[in-house]
Parts: C-alpha cells; sequence; structure tokens
C-alpha cells in the first residue's frame, strides 16, 4: 500500500516509494535495467542519487539558478511515466500487487504514471488498484525556504501542477515585491503559462507589476505577459499586436538596466521573445536580425548562459532553414547541440532538415541520437517512421509508429499513417482498427477519412466509401489522396467523368504516378485514347 497524497512530498510521491521498493534488487540483479532508466528514476526520486548513477543528462544539473532558463513542456511528464512504467514492469517479480490509496489527493505525475502503468502492464506482472480516499496527512508546516527548494525542483524537471500550487503557497509566506516572493512568483507564472492557464498567469504577472518597482522584475513581467499572447495554446485568441507592445515595453526596460552583464542577457532574451512574434507574423527576415543581435549580445557573457546561447543558435537555425539557408542552419544546429549533446531537442530539429535534403543516413542518426538521450520520446520515434516509409522499411516504419501509439495513444497523426500503410499493405482489418481509433480521437480527421473511404471502397461499401470521401474533400480540399480516392470510387460505380475529374483535381495538387495510372484508366473507358495514352507516358516518367 502507497500512500499518494501529494501534500507531505509533492509530485511523484507513489512513484519515490515504489522505486525505494525496487531499485536496490535492481541494482544487484541488474545494474543495465537501472542505468537504461536513469533520468526517470532520478527525476521521480532524487533521494536515490547516492545509489544510482547519472549516465545520461543535459548541463543544466552544473549551472547556476540564473542560468537555468529552460522549461520542459507538460508532455515531458508523460515520457517519465513510460519511462517508469518500463522499468516497474521489467524489475517488479511477476504476480506482484500494488494497492494506492488518497488517489483523488494525488499529484498529476503520479495520476498519470499510474494510468501508464495500468495500461502499460500486465496484471499478471502488476495489479494495480487505486482508492479514491485515505489517511488525511499532518498539515503542511514547510517554510518558504523547503517551499523553494520543491518549486526549484519542480520547475527543473517540469512538474509544472506542483510548481504552481507550491508557488502560489511561496508568494503567500514571504513579502510581495521582496526577492524570495519574486522568486516564487516569476516559477509560479511560467508554469501557469506553460500549462496553458493563460487567465492564472496574467494575474500572476499584475501582481508583480503591482508589488514591484524593481525594474528587472517589470521588465520580465512584460516579457512574461507578452509571451501568453505570443504563444496562447488557441491559436484564434493569441494577439500578436499586444503582445509586441509588452515585448517592446520589455527592451526598453532591459536597455536601461544598469549592470551591463544583466543588461546583455535580459536585452537578449526580451529580442529572441520578439523574433517569436515576428515568426509568428510570418516576417522570417525581421526575426532573424533580432536573434542575431541577440546572439551578439550573448557574446559578451563569456562562458555564463550556454542554454541561452544554446537555444539562440538553435532558433537561428530554424529560421535559416525557413529562408532556404540549409548549410548555416546545419552549422548552427551543430553548435547548439555542441553546447549540450544530452538535450535531444535539436538531434529531433537538424533530422527534419537532413530529412528534407535527402540525408537520409544522416536524419538516421540524430532521430536515433534522439531516442538515446532520455526517456521516451515518441516524436522521434514517429520521425524515424516516416524516413523508414520513404526508404520503403514498411516493416520498420509499422514498428515505429506502433511504438508512438503505445507511448502516446492520443497520437492522431500515428494512426493516420500506420492505417494508410497497413492498408496500402493489403492489411484492411488492421487498417480499419486504426482508422476506428483514431476516429474515435479526430471524427473529421480528412486523411482518416480517406483510408476509411479507401477501405471502403475495396470492400464493395460504395455508399459508405462516398460518405466517408465526400466528407474529406468538403474538410480539407487540399488534400489529393481524398480526390484520388474519390476518382477511384466514381470509376468503380460507373460515374467515369466524375472520375475522371477527380482524379485530374489530385494531379492538380500533387502529380504521382498511380494517379495518372487510374485517370488513364478512366479516359481509356470513355475512347479519349490519346489522353490516356499521354497519362500512361507520365505515369512510367514518375514512377
Amino acid at each position: 500500500m502507497i500512500d499518494a497524497h501529494r501534500r507531505p512530498r509533492g509530485p511523484y510521491t507513489v512513484a519515490a516509494a515504489l522505486l525505494r521498493a525496487l531499485v536496490p534488487g535492481t541494482l544487484r540483479r541488474s545494474p543495465a535495467l537501472v542505468a537504461a532508466h536513469d533520468i526517470e528514476i532520478l527525476a521521480a526520486a532524487p533521494e536515490l542519487a547516492g545509489l544510482v548513477r547519472a549516465e545520461r543528462g543535459t548541463i543544466e544539473a552544473g549551472l547556476t539558478e540564473d542560468e537555468r532558463i529552460l522549461v520542459p513542456a507538460p508532455r515531458r511528464t508523460l515520457r517519465l511515466a513510460n519511462g517508469l512504467a518500463e522499468y516497474v514492469r521489467d524489475a517488479v517479480p511477476p504476480g506482484s500487487a500494488l494497492a494506492v490509496c488518497n488517489g483523488e489527493a494525488a499529484d498529476p505525475t503520479d495520476t498519470e504514471l499510474v494510468e501508464v502503468m495500468m495500461r502499460r502492464i500486465p496484471p499478471v506482472t502488476l495489479s494495480i488498484t487505486v482508492y479514491s480516499g485515505g489517511p488525511e496527512p499532518p498539515p503542511d508546516t514547510r517554510d518558504a525556504a523547503e517551499l523553494w527548494t520543491l518549486v526549484d525542483r519542480c520547475m527543473r524537471e517540469g512538474f509544472l501542477h506542483a510548481a504552481a500550487e507550491l508557488g502560489e503557497r511561496g508568494m503567500a509566506r514571504t513579502e510581495p515585491g521582496g526577492a524570495r516572493w519574486w522568486r516564487f512568483a516569476q516559477r509560479t507564472a511560467t508554469a501557469l503559462g506553460g500549462l496553458g492557464r493563460t487567465s492564472e498567469a496574467r494575474a500572476v504577472w499584475d501582481r508583480v507589476r503591482l508589488n514591484s518597482q524593481d525594474p528587472a522584475m517589470h521588465a520580465a513581467a512584460a516579457y512574461g505577459t507578452g509571451m501568453l499572447d505570443a504563444r496562447h495554446p488557441d491559436p484564434a485568441r493569441r494577439d500578436l499586436v499586444r503582445a509586441r507592445a509588452w515585448a517592446n515595453l520589455a527592451i526598453a526596460i532591459s536597455t536601461l538596466l544598469p549592470d551591463p552583464a544583466e543588461r546583455a542577457f535580459k536585452l537578449g532574451f526580451d529580442r529572441n521573445g520578439l523574433a517569436l512574434i515576428e515568426l509568428r507574423h510570418g516576417r522570417l527576415d525581421a526575426a532573424l536580425e533580432l536573434v542575431e543581435s541577440a546572439i551578439e549580445l550573448a557574446g559578451e557573457l563569456g562562458e555564463r548562459h550556454p542554454l541561452h546561447r544554446m537555444v539562440l543558435l538553435a532558433n537561428r537555425a530554424q529560421l535559416l532553414a525557413g529562408l532556404g539557408h540549409a548549410k548555416e542552419a546545419l552549422e548552427d544546429y551543430g553548435a547548439a547541440i555542441a553546447i549540450d549533446p544530452g538535450f535531444p531537442d535539436h538531434y529531433l530539429e537538424r533530422g527534419n532538415l537532413l530529412f528534407k535534403l535527402g540525408r537520409h543516413d544522416d536524419a538516421l542518426a540524430d532521430f536515433e541520437r534522439a531516442i538515446a538521450a532520455g526517456p521516451p520520446l515518441p516524436e522521434a520515434y514517429y520521425n524515424r517512421a516516416e524516413l523508414r516509409t520513404v526508404r520503403g522499411d514498411v516493416e520498420g516504419a509499422l514498428a515505429d509508429l506502433g511504438r508512438v501509439i503505445e507511448l502516446d495513444p492520443g497520437s492522431v497523426d500515428a494512426y493516420i499513417n500506420r492505417a494508410g500503410l497497413l492498408a496500402g499493405a493489403g492489411l484492411d482489418e488492421e487498417a480499419a482498427r486504426d482508422v476506428e481509433a483514431g476516429l474515435a480521437l479526430a471524427p473529421d480527421s480528412p486523411h482518416l477519412l480517406t483510408v476509411l473511404g479507401q477501405l471502403e471502397t475495396t470492400a464493395g461499401r460504395h455508399t459508405e466509401a462516398q460518405t466517408a470521401l465526400d466528407l474529406a474533400v468538403e474538410t480539407a480540399p487540399d488534400l489529393p489522396a481524398a480526390w484520388g480516392n474519390r476518382g477511384v470510387l466514381r470509376y468503380a460505380m460507373g460515374d467515369l467523368e466524375g472520375s475522371v475529374a477527380d482524379l485530374t483535381r489530385a494531379i492538380e495538387l500533387q502529380p504521382q504516378a498511380d494517379l495518372y495510372a487510374n485517370r488513364a484508366v478512366a479516359l481509356r473507358a470513355l475512347g479519349r485514347t490519346a489522353e490516356a495514352t499521354a497519362d500512361d507516358h507520365h505515369a512510367t516518367r514518375l514512377a
């Protein structure tokens, strides 16, 4: 029995208790298993640092507090949960049982972990029972210093729900406007913004403005408020005009900061934020100019703030790639990776660029470096699946997409791609299951509706196929596959003119050999032999 109540410990209360019970024995039996999950184990149970050596990781652990500028995305806890579930599955004696009480009072990290373990660990290996109630823990008597240690850990690891909750508690126990209060406020607002709780984050930044006359605090509050508008999780609610106003205010204040090093860092940080706004406006040249000015300012910092330089180099690489300067972009990605080789995101971004350039072996190497760098990363497997598909490795692509769905059952794109591959391989029943699962998540997905229409056409259910394909074309009129599959359906239904029209539209959108070949068949059936012969030639050339 493990008490999941978050009050005494905070995030990963259940995970830490489970790891304390399992890790010592696993180290004796299979130290390689512990090493393979070092990041997850130490994130959930830092008290095991004396037993578990950190084999992997980023440079962040060796940096000062003000240099640790990166905030992990909320999805990092899903990566940790998957890694922990895989460790527990392989470490626990078969036939074990776990009971968890106070489930309703658990931190979201533990709630997510228990859900992942119940989904991924067979009950014959570990049966899990969760009780909503349980004993009430003692009242919270932590002082501000203890709370700060917890909040700082939560922000480093990406435990954003706990960071927001504990940060609010820390603000209530410190003098408003003071240095410690500011540290709590900054972390709380940042965590709330990362969770998409925009109005709550804005309210915290407003409290900073109300309680402080410190220019650095006001600059940071202006930047943070602007980023809420620029990064709102609902694109329709992003206000780039208001975001620009806040970013300009942040820059104006940072320009006046008296300390040269602080001024160079904060001014570069703010200009990088304004670059995001320019990027969202589609003004890549203006964004690039801002990022380059921030890189120039970072040169005044000496060896300090390496993560700041890494982020700026990666951002410049992204902009250079968007402007068609692939060589320079690859150089910047290489420089960013050299600063922190344990950070997986830049391997993914460079791998995507290499993939677009046709450098498949190099792209594959980067995707695999991203996979090896830390806890399970669904995006890396997804990208590798796309590369394997292009190279004709259908079996490998299916395996990678299966891994994505195992790690993240909410990945609609993985269902789309796997359903398409399965249908292309003639595995219609398996494809239909993926279509059904995907449509349960995204009922209007034109890609899934297209595959559904293809499957219904093959099965001779023309009415159902037409319903699906009509909706796909209506939802995504620029999707070639929807027009092409409806063209095949119309041919099967005897509508030759409609078939030619749909296939023609598909060819206009994306010329492909099979589209020309199918249109040739329909044209020949209409007696338009010369046009059919021309399409045959196009099909052969493209093939």
